[in-house]
């Protein structure tokens, strides 16, 4: 199997070298999960690992940005089980948009008048991180961990694969100019999805055989059912966009490094990323669809990608 030479494509590896391609626990192939990004659309993760976990597709390592990040670094520490993955529906189902996108009138002010270089103040995420996350390094995970990141100064993605987890998971989620920029070692760093948020090329670079790619979004739903509520709203759906065409490309440039079976990302009332009062919905239809996808097909087939054709 051929890997894509990191240096095509300006990354940052901050990894173990043992991460790099660990042995598969059994004779199936060496298995990725690949969780994107899409704030409150990270609802939809719970319902496709809880119907991964039911046919006991299991992960030998983790991959994701953003939201994504978030529910690997979740996933980690703890037992692949569909106990699991219903106590990580159960976090979305409670949280809400003061959770994670505070909006404070002084942090607004201070961001458009270039006294600070965000908008939402960042302590109701740390406080969200520390309260569900049980790991005090990357490298101390159970199942390999790699978040994606974004290094301001180089301008190249970061994978990172050791160091602070906590500091690492701040990172990988901090949307620029919504949330401050985070230091990590020599590097300035923001949400990854701002070039790749769908981290495929991340899983083939591991060595992953078979990468379960677990979206947030359509790449073919490109339109809105009604304007944008807001300026951050349309903010989030102009960035969506970029991220559905680089999807999209990545999909069909990997097509002949791994296996990539695509989870449906089903979100049929189209609920945006900016609102979390629809976590239930989100689960229950990717549970759903996920399942159909998985219970009528063999898992090598199951919307694996095949180009234009698929």
């Amino acid at each position: 199997m051929g890997v894509v030479k990191p240096a095509t494509r300006r990354l940052v590896d901050v990894s173990r070298p043992e991460h790099r391609r660990g042995p598969s626990r059994s004779c199936r192939p060496h298995t990725a999960f690949v969780l994107a990004g899409g704030a409150s659309l990270g609802a939809l993760h719970a319902g496709m690992l809880r119907a991964l976990y039911e046919r006991g597709i299991r992960a030998d390592l983790l991959v994701g940005t953003s939201a994504g990040a978030l529910n690997a670094a979740y996933l980690a520490t703890r037992p692949q089980t569909v106990q699991t993955a219903r106590a990580l529906a159960e976090v979305w189902r409670q949280l809400r948009r003061q959770d994670v996108f505070p909006i404070h009138p002084r942090t607004v002010i201070s961001g458009l008048t270039n006294r600070a270089d965000h908008l939402v103040p960042g302590a109701p995420l740390r406080r969200l991180i520390s309260r569900h996350l049980e790991l005090d390094r990357i490298e101390h995970a159970t199942v390999a961990l790699h978040l994606v990141a974004f290094d301001l100064l180089s301008g190249r993605e970061v994978r990172l694969s050791a160091g602070s987890a906590h500091e690492a998971l701040l990172a990988a989620t901090a949307i620029p100019g919504v949330l401050a920029p985070v230091r990590f070692g020599e590097l300035l760093l923001v949400d990854g999805g701002v070039v790749d948020n769908t981290p495929i090329s991340h899983a083939v670079e591991l060595g992953a055989e078979r990468i379960y790619v677990l979206p947030t979004q359509d790449p073919s739903a490109r339109g809105l059912p009604a304007a944008p509520k807001g300026a951050l709203e349309a903010a989030v759906h102009a960035f969506t966009l970029l991220t559905d065409a680089r999807l999209e490309a990545d999909l069909a440039r990997y097509r002949g490094d791994a296996e990539l079976i695509v989870l449906p990302a089903s979100n049929p009332t189209r609920v945006p990323p900016t609102d979390f009062g629809h976590a239930e919905r989100l689960i229950g239809s990717a549970l759903r669809a996920a399942r159909e996808a998985l219970t009528h097909t063999a898992p090598e087939e199951v919307q694996t990608w095949a180009g234009a054709s698929a």
